[in-house]
């Protein structure tokens, strides 16, 4: 963390004898090699959405994870209030 600017202000009356300080930081935050690269580093090969099994395997996880969301039970529901 590097300090870029600090100043006081004496003319602040709060009925104290402090002095308010105001001062501008900047933080750099360490980013690993790996999560650079994505979460897990799993890469997806587009050319594969061509091929007719893939694309048949695709649209099934897709219906089966969204016919799991419509099965959950109204006490499950985050949206009633």
């Amino acid at each position: 963390m590097s300090v870029l600017d600090v100043g006081s202000f004496k003319e602040a009356d709060y009925d104290t004898d402090h002095y308010l300080a105001v001062a501008k930081v900047r933080e750099k935050l360490a980013v690993s090699k790996q999560a650079a690269q994505g979460s897990d580093g799993e890469r997806f090969n587009l050319k594969k959405q061509n091929e007719l099994e893939v694309r048949k395997q695709y649209q099934m996880e897709i219906t089966n994870r969204f016919a799991a969301l419509e099965n959950l039970s109204d006490d499950e529901d985050i949206s009633r209030a």
